[in-house]
């Protein structure tokens, strides 16, 4: 047969003949026979080149008849040898034609290839039957095999065909760990040479897994949420015992090996992003071998380089940063795509081009459409871009272990994290620092960087409240789990702060920021050095700085690192030291210090997002150091009334809060209204430190103290929205505790200049702001407003609960109604009262959960003032011809409605029973029809506080509730006694924690 003009009359004769043998359906054994005599004595890729002058229809056909007769022989004994030329025939065909499968030939061939693998290296069939060579040269023509025909048929794949394929891939990558378990001659370096690198002998086995790798990656990826649970499971299975075999074996750099280990990794990552089941069982083997390639293919020198690099990177001063950019554009040369850059080039042309790709990797992060990046170094010794492949993906897979098993690889810490010197770089500790630190590739320092982030959040937080410092031990002795989480904890400050100061790359500042938040909000400084936390909020302030010195625009960087310092100033409980140092700065009235550069970036002009977090740390300021806000109450108070008289736009203030995240632009347009409500509360922040306010449960001898007395405990609230009076400020013994007048002064300009624009405002967010304002208020301060301020704040509230229609201002109305409730100017005037008891009656139906929880609290607290009315104060309730409004009753009916509501629902009307069932005697005297109603008359007991405590508005046959001597007790209905029995019960059967706590007091005060 002439090569130039290929016999296609060789291919359709032999075809013609099996399907004329095929027509008497032979037995397997001659099947063979009729193999060997049409296919085997030609000369395989004469048939391959015939068929490629063939329409593909008819050789698609032709091959799937062939796969389907050859299915039939796989059982034989002799029929080792046919397949395995069957096969190779099927190879060469692929390589020449597309064979265009449908869905019934893709099923044939796919079990003729499992049928054929299955005999060949099953356990019917001796290893020793076959050499090595003829094993691996099958494999490796059944993986290219797939590989071809999923280049075409792979698009119209079906998730169960997929399946299929993906298991016969598993088969294929355990016939190939066995076969490197059994070419191994017990020695560490049987498949490396001197240098290293793989011996060519056995790089054909790892060119197979990795193609083998890159099939089961496409296949799980396109699988993706479909994935069976037994799939992922062998998945799992098989790519733990290739981790196994790695982690026994010296790791070799070299190219092959490079792509073997990322094509190994990047399977893995896919399957752990998305567990189908536990991972426990695998998490520290996964991690031992992971940990081996936080430094892959970086030599000791390229550590050492890098470390020093990124110190001289580091900007401490403008004079600095001028001539690290006059340094750089001296070195510029003409931009070349990293895919043209020749390895040979001269030494000034590498340094030149290294240099630009520094500057380019601190302005992009993952922009290059190309093979090789742009962020990744020029390869100046060893396979620098595919080592940095394998790293980066063994990173993610630790990643994925975190955000899967987070439980699980807090065992593991001490593996992952340094506890010792984090800023020297070793080749043989390796960590995620020393990644984040010291790797020259910038993706897999934002890879390192998102790795620790998912490694400090969520289960962390708890786990890391064991941590404590102490001093270091001599070596070799037993270190406690709490000393070495300390430990650790010091050197991700150092290490992150480090980073913070020196890098120079905002995309990475910004990550590193994000780390820093949570490292902050996990680490329990007072168990740690003094010093810790004070030095952490003083490099986040000096980095705001800098940033604001060398004008960056980027808002994301800018807003990150304010917030950053909100995390820090925000935490609880306070730190003495941090107070020291913000009381340097108020007092040193120094422009740059943390409370001047706060109210700096509030004004307006600023983009909204630095703005926002900006009100934000103020608000943590005025809430955990109240002493040092004290001081800057006018420019406070500045800036919220012109963000009041700022216009919102719809378009502008209904943007997403996390879209400035990596916005580079300027702020342009009104302020949002998100802003708006910061400054309102930090203003409300501030009213409550002066007003002196410690909870909502303002008067403590009215609500708690006669109980607490009675169960011989005294219990200290401490109220998440009361500020911290945990320090005060030097000279405070100077000042009278019960001096009000900054408080009274402060709250008068509030509601004259303020509060009439925030209640009028068209958002709803401000509106609700505005309201909880009133939530912050106390007896003593209240008490000292003029009755106009008096009545416009009630008014205003009842108001807002009665007639808003918007959730959250009727829920922040309820909530000052319930504080409003315990002052003792509306506990004496029964007029007040009244209106408060109706508007939150009214919510208590509403429709919306948080309303109905605020709601029923506010509830509870009146029924808390009506007892004490009736009590402390034995003033009695009496009926008014005029008035129809029927008080108790409506509140014990809506009390009792709301315990089949929910938990915190159900909770709050057990505490309102529990006050109305301590001034209330349920005996045969009662009358079932006898109703408690509030009197107009005792409006006028809050202008007349001498007024007589007992028999006050009494007329001779108008009481319903009958006075018993001097301790007034008022006569119930005996049928309501039952009806709250019942509803006590009901708390106790359903497990209502918080609702057994209020029934608990409500029956020790009862009995």
């Amino acid at each position: 047969m002439a090569s130039s003009s290929p016999d296609w009359r060789l291919w359709r004769t032999a075809f013609l003949n099996l399907r004329d043998e095929a027509l008497t359906s032979p037995p397997p054994s001659s099947l063979l026979i009729l193999f060997r005599r049409l296919f085997f004595s030609q000369i395989h890729d004469a048939l391959a080149v015939a068929a490629a002058s063939l329409p593909i229809s008819e050789v698609t056909a032709d091959v799937t008849l062939l796969v389907e007769l050859a299915s039939a022989t796989t059982r034989c004994e002799d029929a080792v040898e046919p397949l395995l030329q069957i096969i190779h025939l099927i190879h060469n065909v692929c390589c020449r034609v597309q064979l265009e499968f449908n869905s019934f030939s893709w099923t044939l061939i796919m079990n003729f290839l499992k049928l054929t693998m299955e005999t060949v290296l099953g356990s019917a069939n001796p290893k020793n039957y076959l050499t090595s060579t003829l094993r691996l040269k099958m494999m490796a023509e059944i993986s290219e095999t797939l590989r071809l025909i999923i280049k075409v048929y792979g698009r119209n794949c079906l998730i169960s065909e997929t399946s299929d394929l993906a298991m016969l891939l598993i088969f294929i990558i355990s016939n190939l760990h066995s076969e490197m378990l059994s070419l191994q001659d017990g020695n560490d370096d049987w498949h490396a040479t001197d240098n290293g690198s793989a011996k060519p002998k056995y790089s054909s086995l790892y060119e197979i897994q990795i193609m083998v790798l890159s099939l089961l990656r496409d296949a799980v990826s396109k699988l993706g949420t479909s994935i069976s649970g037994s799939l992922w499971e062998a998945v799992v299975t098989v790519l733990r015992k290739l981790m196994d075999f790695v982690a026994s074996k010296n790791v070799i750099v070299d190219s092959i090996m490079s792509r073997f280990y990322a094509a190994l990794f990047h399977c893995l990552h896919l399957i752990l992003s998305d567990p189908k089941g536990s991972l426990s069982a695998h998490v520290a083997g996964f991690v031992t071998t992971l940990q081996l390639f936080f430094t892959y293919g970086l030599s000791s020198r390229s550590l050492a380089f890098t470390a020093v690099e990124s110190e001289n990177i580091g900007i401490n001063s403008s004079n600095e940063k001028s001539e690290i950019l006059e340094s750089w554009k001296s070195k510029r040369v003409p931009y070349k795509p990293p895919h043209l850059r020749r390895r040979g080039a001269n030494a000034l042309s590498v340094s030149a081009e290294s240099s630009y790709n520094c500057e380019s990797s601190s302005l992009s992060l993952f922009s290059s459409d190309s093979e090789q990046s742009d962020n990744d170094a020029s390869p100046l010794d060893g396979d620098r871009y595919h080592s940095s492949k394998a790293r980066l993906a063994a990173i993610f897979c630790i990643q994925d272990l975190c955000i899967a098993e987070p439980k699980s690889i807090t065992s593991l810490w001490t593996l992952l994290l340094p506890e010792s010197d984090v800023l020297q770089p070793r080749k043989h500790r390796q960590t995620l620092m020393s990644c984040l630190l010291f790797d020259p590739i910038m993706k897999i320092r934002f890879a390192s960087s998102s790795t620790l982030a998912s490694m400090l959040d969520g289960h962390s937080v708890v786990f890391l409240q064991l941590a404590e410092h102490r001093e270091s031990t001599k070596c070799g002795s037993f270190t406690a789990l709490s000393s070495s989480l300390g430990q650790i904890l010091m050197q991700l400050h150092t290490g992150v702060l480090y980073l913070i100061k020196s890098e120079s790359h905002e995309g990475l500042l910004v990550s590193l920021f994000k780390v820093l938040i949570l490292l902050i909000s996990a680490t329990p400084y007072a168990r740690m050095p003094d010093y810790l936390f004070s030095n952490t909020v003083s490099s986040v302030h000096d980095k705001i700085k800098r940033t604001l010195a060398f004008k960056m625009d980027n808002v994301g960087l800018q807003a990150t690192a304010v917030s950053c310092l909100g995390a820090a100033l925000s935490k609880s409980p306070p730190s003495a030291h941090a107070l020291k140092m913000l009381e340097e700065g108020a007092i040193s009235q120094n422009g740059m210090s943390v409370p001047f550069l706060l109210i700096e970036l509030s004004e307006l002009g600023r983009h909204p997002a630095i703005t926002f977090e900006a009100l934000q740390v103020l608000k943590a300021i005025s809430h955990n150091y109240p002493s040092i806000m004290s001081g800057f109450w006018e420019q406070i108070s500045a800036i919220a009334y012109r963000f009041l008289h700022t216009p919102v736009t719809p378009d502008f203030s209904g943007c997403n809060g996390g879209s400035w995240m990596g916005d580079h632009g300027k702020a342009s347009g009104p302020i949002s209204e998100r802003c708006t409500v910061a400054a309102i509360k930090v203003i409300d922040e501030c009213l409550r430190a002066v007003s002196g306010f410690k909870g909502a449960d303002d008067l403590l001898e009215f609500r708690f103290l006669d109980i607490q007395l009675m169960s011989n405990t005294i219990r200290e609230k401490r109220v998440a929205s009361a500020p911290s009076y945990q320090f005060d400020i030097s000279d405070s013994s100077n000042k009278d505790p019960t001096d009000y007048s900054p408080a009274v002064m402060q709250w008068s300009e509030v509601i004259r200049k303020h509060l009439p624009l925030a209640i009028c405002h068209c958002a709803p967010m401000v509106r609700a702001a505005a309201f909880n304002c009133f939530a912050g208020l106390t007896s003593s301060v209240f008490s000292m407003l003029n009755e106009d301020m008096q009545e416009s704040i009630i008014s205003s509230t009842v108001s807002a609960a009665l007639n808003d229609k918007a959730p959250s201002i009727k829920s922040a109305a309820c909530r000052a109604i319930g504080v409003l409730a315990s002052f003792s100017q509306i506990v004496y005037n029964g007029c007040l009262l009244d209106k408060l008891i109706r508007a939150a009656e009214l919510n208590c139906h509403d429709s919306t959960v948080s309303v109905r929880v605020t709601a029923s609290w506010a509830l509870a607290n009146i029924c808390d003032s009506l007892r004490h009315r009736a009590i402390e104060l034995q003033l009695e309730l009496c009926s008014d011809e005029t008035a129809e409004f029927d008080a108790l009753s409506l509140v014990v009916e809506t009390a009792l409605k709301l315990t089949k509501d929910g938990d915190k629902i159900k909770s709050n009307a057990v505490r309102a029973l529990g006050h109305i069932s301590r001034f209330l005697n349920f005996n045969c005297y009662s009358m079932s029809n006898e109703v408690l109603k509030i009197s107009k008359e005792s409006c006028h007991s809050a202008k007349n506080p001498d007024l007589p405590k007992n028999g006050f508005c009494k007329e001779k046959n108008s009481p319903v509730f009958r006075s018993n001597g001097s301790n007034s007790a008022k006569y119930g209905d005996p049928q309501l006694l039952e009806k709250m029995v019942q509803a006590f019960l009901s708390c106790v059967t359903t497990g209502n924690v918080k609702g057994a706590y209020c029934l608990q007091h409500s029956s020790i005060a009862s009995s």
